[in-house]
């Protein structure tokens, strides 16, 4: 009697590629341009596959303290593999030494999120922004092993630094805090 070969069992993957992040990143800003293309680079390089994205637009304003509200648009979801999709808003205060009014498009790589309901929470992250008319932008928000990063692609006028955080919740609210 012949021995079986072992069983190979694989763990699910529930990460995105970055070919997939591209082409859901393609079908919501239209395209990809260089700065947004190295911006993806950057992310990946930093911090690897991500395990969930979302897709929305977002309004913010700021002299010297700020408020940023945001709310998935047209697919209007965090997308996962292993959760599966759901509605999400953020709002958010900040402080810091940056004055400017801001309209973008944002792409959220989110990672090492091991339970859907921990998205529902603070998390805090520093921003440097400059540009004029348009630009596009990455920071990283991080709670524990929980990492967001926000890429913005927007229009407006920003210029300084500042530390805030978003607040991510299930229904839509105006209460930043």
């Amino acid at each position: 009697m012949a021995a079986l070969p072992p069983v190979q069992v694989t763990a699910p993957n529930y990460t995105y590629g970055s070919h997939e992040i591209r082409a859901a990143g393609r079908d919501f800003f239209g395209s990809i341009s260089a700065e947004l293309a190295s911006v993806l680079k950057f992310a990946f390089d930093s911090y690897g596959k991500p395990n969930g994205y979302v897709l929305g637009t977002e309004a913010g304003a700021s002299f010297l303290a700020g408020l940023r509200y945001g709310h998935g648009h047209g697919h209007g979801q965090l997308f996962t593999k292993q959760f599966g999709n759901r509605k999400i808003y953020w709002q958010g205060p900040s402080v810091g030494t940056d004055f400017g009014i801001t309209g973008s498009r944002v792409m959220v790589l989110v990672y090492n999120l091991k339970d859907e309901r921990r998205i529902f929470s603070r998390i805090v992250g520093v921003e440097g922004a400059a540009y004029l008319v348009g630009g596009v932008g990455i920071t990283f928000h991080k709670k524990g092993d929980l990492i967001l990063a926000p890429i913005r692609t927007g229009l407006g006028l920003r210029l300084g630094a500042n530390i805030g955080y978003l607040k991510i919740t299930p229904r839509r609210s105006i209460n930043p805090f």
